[in-house]
């Protein structure tokens, strides 16, 4: 009797035990998950903001940094100008291009260059109308993890919700401001000089399709460029909700 009282004892001790310890570690998880939600998003500032209020202030920034991008890149000189972004003779060119400075034809070659960038400056502009767009269709989602992202996050979002779009707006534009600023007709000049050049191979440049590509990249870079400035220079966080939301950076 008294053995089996003991065995029944052991088994309750083990019971409690067990008990305990699956006890603590659900403990420490449920505080693990409240220590998650909790967890303060990188450039996020108050802790009083509301789901809304912190779209509302990513949409904001993504709009200051979006029109300040395409107004900095839409003025004159502000491919050309800018070494960091500036569109450069296309890779199937540069051989031709030493070839042609060679033999003292930089005119031709700096002509091109300068009509591709002021190409790209008339079709700048716009990108602004395509960018509101992808601003309006921000979710909570979103927003969440672009203030969770690096200091380029909204840019990113930008580039997969707007890089289909701004392309088929851009090339119109561009095709436009090639024929206005005479793209064509420079590199119709450079390729008919470079192919009077004997065994000098030139590969046909679909020059449109160049100068979207590179101006988008322009584009992409100052709107990074911009939304670094927002997170990390006070000066640059222009209205109350931008000060709200990236106050605590």
């Amino acid at each position: 009797m008294i053995k089996k009282l003991w065995l029944i004892i052991g088994i309750i001790s083990l019971f409690f035990s067990a008990s305990l310890v699956w006890a603590d570690r659900d403990n420490r998880l449920d505080r693990k998950a409240k220590e998650f939600r909790h967890e303060e998003p990188k450039g996020f500032g108050p802790r009083d903001l509301n789901e809304q209020q912190i779209v509302d202030g990513l949409k904001e920034a993504l709009h200051v940094s979006a029109e300040n991008a395409a107004n900095y890149t839409g003025r004159r000189d502000g491919f050309f100008g800018n070494p960091v972004i500036k569109i450069p003779i296309p890779d199937q060119l540069r051989k031709a291009e030493k070839i042609l400075r060679k033999t003292g034809s930089d005119k031709t070659v700096d002509d091109f260059v300068l009509s591709m960038n002021r190409a790209a400056e008339q079709a700048a502009p716009s990108a602004k109308r395509i960018f509101w767009h992808a601003i309006k269709e921000m979710s909570f989602e979103d927003a969440r993890q672009i203030l969770r992202g690096d200091d380029t996050a909204a840019t990113e979002y930008f580039r997969r919700k707007t890089s289909e779009e701004l392309r088929n707006a851009f090339r119109p534009v561009v095709v436009q401001a090639t024929n206005n600023v005479g793209v064509t007709s420079n590199y119709k000049t450079l390729v008919g000089k470079a192919k009077s050049i004997p065994f000098v191979k030139v590969e046909p440049v679909d020059i449109d399709e160049y100068v979207v590509t590179k101006a988008l990249d322009g584009l992409f870079y100052m709107v990074g460029q911009e939304e670094k400035k927002i997170r990390k220079d006070p000066m640059a966080r222009v209205t109350d909700i931008l000060k709200r939301v990236f106050g605590g950076r």
